[in-house]
């Protein structure tokens, strides 16, 4: 009875009935689109969380560089400080147009602060 009816019949008949022999061109051109669409989807939300992490990873590390910038700060601001107490200075600048090698404290405090690492 089924060869008697032409293929698009016995397609209609299987599709009517709840099951396909085959799918068609246009089932698997739409199937086609429908993974392409999927996978795109998926690499769209991949890239944006991938973004999204990098972003908290550059907070993240500008925050670490920043409070460890501070510890350096306050312990070169402690040694500075406790050499112009030791030698008398008056005054600390440090920034300066100009600095008479003889005032420079530089080495001092680099050298105090290498040698209590």
């Amino acid at each position: 009875l089924l060869t008697e009816l032409s293929e698009e019949q016995r397609v209609a008949l299987f599709k009517a009935c709840g099951f396909i022999s085959r799918p068609d061109k246009k089932e698997i051109k739409k199937r086609q689109k429908d993974v392409k669409f999927t996978r795109q989807k998926q690499l769209v939300d991949q890239d944006r969380e991938f973004q999204r992490k990098r972003r908290e990873f550059q907070e993240d590390l500008g925050s670490r560089k920043n409070e460890e910038l501070q510890t350096v700060l306050e312990r070169a601001n402690k040694v500075v400080k406790q050499v112009a107490e030791t030698e008398k200075y008056d005054f600390i600048f440090q920034e300066a147009v100009f600095v008479n090698p003889k005032h420079d404290i530089t080495e001092k405090v680099l050298k105090i602060l290498n040698a209590s690492k």
